[in-house]
């Protein structure tokens, strides 16, 4: 399989994030989904496109531990690899996981700016410069306009090309905005450039994207996930 195929077989292709990165420069990124639907997957396989690219990663996870985190990049990038055991795999999946770090904050210590203190201590010291962020467990019930866009502002001082957040959906709040972007993050769509919704679907799982600014498909397109492995499957 190797590298390059992984790169190239990837279902996230048909989106054109990278094109768009490349060209667009800096932009935000949202999955949501109801509770325990497999946000965090869909966040690794974002992360992991990055990683095969050559992009370091800074998965930043709120509420969680940093084994569980590991564990899922250990269990998404297995079964990816899943054909090929061989030793030049291996090799890659040893180079694949340099380009990531986590970094865990408890629920009540999260913000914009203890983020930030954190990351300029890795940068100052030469030990890790991310290029992509994931926020997974992001509270959007107490975020503000105006701390998203603190991100936004925060992005182009450090230099990051994409910042992804999960954000979670409750069956019972029906707000939407204008563009069909669901409740907590119907105040705050116009700050992200791709909003992705996991949507259960019969026996399968179908992730919508509802709003992809200048990508290769127009919002209304659907992938399709695996349900026993959340990962995402090839047209």
């Amino acid at each position: 399989m190797g590298k390059k195929n992984l790169v190239m077989n990837n279902p996230l292709r048909v989106l054109g994030i990278e094109k768009k990165v490349q060209e667009s420069g800096a932009g935000m990124g949202l999955v949501m989904a109801r509770a325990g639907l497999g946000k965090t997957a869909i966040l690794v396989q974002i992360a992991l496109d990055s990683m095969l690219w050559g992009d370091k990663v800074l998965h930043v996870s709120i509420g969680e531990g940093i084994d569980k985190t590991k564990a899922w990049y250990d269990d998404i990038l297995a079964l990816m690899t899943a054909e090929e055991k061989s030793e030049s795999m291996q090799v890659t999946v040893t180079e694949i996981m340099q380009k990531r770090m986590i970094m865990t904050f408890k629920e009540s210590n999260f913000s914009q700016a203890k983020l930030e203190e954190r990351l300029d201590d890795l940068v100052q010291q030469n030990i890790y410069k991310p290029v992509c962020l994931i926020i997974d467990g992001y509270d959007f019930q107490a975020g503000t306009h105006a701390a998203l866009q603190e991100f936004k502002e925060f992005m182009v001082r450090r230099g990051l090309k994409m910042i992804w957040f999960s954000a979670v959906t409750h069956r019972d709040d029906e707000r939407k905005s204008a563009a069909g972007i669901p409740a907590p993050c119907h105040e705050v769509d116009d700050l992200f450039d791709i909003v992705m919704f996991i949507a259960p679907k019969d026996n399968a799982i179908d992730l919508k994207i509802l709003k992809c600014v200048n990508c290769a498909v127009n919002a209304g397109t659907s992938l399709t996930l695996d349900p026993s492995t959340m990962l995402i499957q090839k047209a």
